[in-house]
């Protein structure tokens, strides 16, 4: 087992259907959308401006990839800021970029977790 394990988001995945979405919280939190063979497409977070919480981020997370066969993970997190840095330096650190729809901006300000850090895949 390495070390980036336990920074995984622990949510189960699930197919990124609407009735899926709206079962969602209406809470602050992070979440991931992935392609539906694993990768990651966008890390994303929920915040105090966020109308319905993960609920509304997700939809809008989702509009932005015309694909049908996405799946989501979401993890409730009143530290949702530092939380989404985490879960990008995880990502950065496995995979050496973004994931593809995050913007490039949201490299900004972010550390390093290290040495090398590698994880489950979705």
């Amino acid at each position: 087992m390495n070390a980036a394990h336990g920074l995984a988001i622990r949510g189960a995945w699930r197919p990124a259907t609407e009735a899926a979405v709206a079962a969602l919280p209406a809470t602050l939190g992070v979440f991931e959308v992935a392609s539906d063979d694993g990768e990651i497409q966008l890390i994303g977070y929920a915040g105090g401006r966020s109308l319905f919480g993960l609920r509304s981020s997700v939809t809008a997370a989702l509009a932005r990839d015309s694909r049908t066969s996405l799946k989501v993970r979401v993890e409730q997190n009143m530290q949702y800021i530092s939380r989404w840095k985490e879960l990008l330096m995880l990502h950065i650190g496995r995979h050496g970029a973004l994931p593809p729809l995050n913007d490039s901006n949201d490299i900004i300000e972010l550390g390093r977790l290290g040495p090398a850090v590698q994880g489950d895949r979705p």
